[in-house]
């Protein structure tokens, strides 16, 4: 069957706001993001055949010197995982897979089930893909979008509810840096990580995508850094994004807090 004009020409638009390589430099916004800091990234990765961005939090600390809990999963999109890949997911007792992708992503490219774990989407951009053109507005739009907000919320407590179980829990959006990028950052920074790993975990996409700072296939500081200063400036602080932008309760700060600890 051929598709309508318009149709493939959103299909087309969607894929190139998150596939990367799909969109060149010209797509990128007017006045590229400066080169990011030079910050040595040292995340565990975690091989896998179909995926390039796929890691936990194994080499963090908190600042009062707790290990993080290794059932915490970051990714990239899983619809090229090999049966291999969905037997080593298995293994480490993945139970949660939510999917932060928007509806087109997901029928570009189907995650590839997990045996045991149950799949949840969490589209963060909702109506609102087009401000994945210009990364900086996106990152504010993170923070700033009550929509994006109450999926980000919703993503915070499955990963809770999953750890409760004892259980593991991966997160992803299609390259695993941007929406994934601020899902991590919020996690390490909940869990009581110093800014400097939580910057060092991020920037670690440019190293396993093989991406250079500041275009659309990598990731820069600025970028993470806007969702925290629009934190600032519309809830006063990290902790009030927390409590009136996601409308997480203080309990459920300190269990996630305390679930993300370990020793």
């Amino acid at each position: 069957m051929r598709t309508p004009p318009r149709l493939l020409a959103t299909l087309l638009l969607a894929s190139a706001l998150v596939v990367p390589g799909l969109v060149g430099p010209s797509a990128a916004t007017a006045a590229p993001a400066p080169a990011a800091p030079a910050v040595k990234p040292d995340p565990r990765h975690i091989e896998l055949t179909g995926t390039k961005n796929t890691r936990d939090f194994a080499t963090y600390r908190t600042v009062d010197g707790h290990a993080l809990n290794l059932k915490v999963i970051r990714s990239d999109n899983l619809s090229k995982l090999t049966p291999a890949d969905q037997r080593k997911l298995a293994g480490l007792g993945l139970a949660t897979v939510v999917d932060l992708r928007t509806d087109i992503e997901r029928a570009l490219q189907p995650d590839r089930p997990v045996p045991g774990a149950r799949h949840y989407d969490a589209n963060v951009f909702g109506q609102a893909a087009a401000n994945a053109f210009d990364l900086p507005a996106a990152y504010r739009m993170f923070v700033s979008d009550p929509h994006a907000r109450a999926e980000f919320a919703r993503t915070l407590r499955l990963v809770s509810a999953t750890l409760a179980q004892g259980r593991a829990v991966l997160f992803h959006c299609t390259a695993g840096k941007d929406r994934t990028g601020w899902t991590a950052a919020m996690l390490l920074t909940i869990a009581g990580v110093d800014r400097a790993t939580v910057d060092r975990d991020y920037l670690a996409s440019n190293k396993f995508l093989h991406a250079t700072p500041g275009t659309l296939e990598g990731v820069n500081l600025a970028w993470l850094q806007a969702s925290f200063a629009t934190a600032d400036k519309l809830f006063g602080s990290f902790d009030g994004y927390l409590r009136n932008g996601l409308h997480l309760s203080p309990a459920e700060i300190a269990t996630l807090r305390s679930q993300l600890r370990v020793g």
